[in-house]
């Protein structure tokens, strides 16, 4: 049953991103504007690694795609809550399968905008391997999946977008300047190499840096594929508890 529940509400939730155009394409403008106009000053500088530019970059702006549109898709349980449409679904039987649907959803667009940004970056020089490429859009789905569990944990608590906004901006700027998503940390001073071993998501810009150059059995790998499971069950045990709870 929990399968037959969580595929109505990925219907429902996908029919509705299928009908937004707007949403589909413009959640990947950010990254994409990133790729157009920082990429180009990053050819000629020296990176720390043998990586080129375009092998340093495009890694963190598919983690920087599931980062920040991921940790904001609770507004979209903040305008239903408002409506009564997540408390009229609280009492149908699929009221548990309300996140499972949602982030499924979730994974899958933000993954489509990943092949996307990275057909533009192609474009534009990137050259990694196949292998390493679909590694790439793994670390993404997972990565979105998690954020995205726990933004709508986070809007079932909140009652206006100003609670929930300021909250998610105080988690996700920290997490992309300590990441190292748009340049190695390992450029900066040690002291802020060190703190940034405290954020997960450095674990899985580093892993994904590897696999699109060809590096998979590495140290960056396994720590990226332990941290990025680890992330993903914690953040889905929190969400599902938090729907529980709300439809009990």
């Amino acid at each position: 049953m929990l399968f037959h529940d969580t595929a109505i509400i990925f219907e429902r939730y996908a029919r509705q991103t299928l009908r937004s155009r707007f949403q589909i394409f413009f959640g990947m403008l950010m990254p994409l504007l990133y790729l157009l106009f920082f990429g180009p000053l990053l050819r000629d500088l020296p990176l720390g690694s043998p990586a080129d530019s375009w092998q340093i970059l495009v890694p963190g702006l598919l983690l920087q795609l599931s980062l920040f549109g991921a940790s904001f898709a609770g507004f979209a349980i903040i305008v239903e809550k408002s409506t009564g449409v997540v408390e009229r679904m609280r009492v149908t039987p699929v009221s548990q399968a309300l996140l499972l649907g949602r982030v499924l959803r979730d994974a899958l667009l933000f993954t489509f905008q990943a092949v996307l940004l990275v057909l533009a970056a192609l474009l534009m020089g990137l050259r990694a391997p196949l292998a390493g490429v679909l590694i790439g859009f793994a670390f993404t789905a997972v990565l979105a999946l998690s954020l995205a569990s726990l933004s709508y944990a986070l809007a079932m608590r909140v009652a206006t977008p100003q609670e929930f906004g300021p909250v998610i901006n105080a988690v996700t700027m920290p997490a992309m300047l300590l990441s190292g998503l748009m340049l190695p940390i390992t450029l900066g001073p040690g002291w802020l190499d060190v703190v940034s071993h405290l954020t997960p998501f450095r674990y899985l810009v580093d892993a994904v840096r590897d696999a699109y150059t060809g590096s998979y059995a590495t140290a960056h790998m396994l720590y990226g594929v332990l941290v990025a499971a680890g992330f993903a069950a914690a953040a889905m045990t929190v969400g599902i508890r938090v729907f529980r709870r709300a439809g009990a």
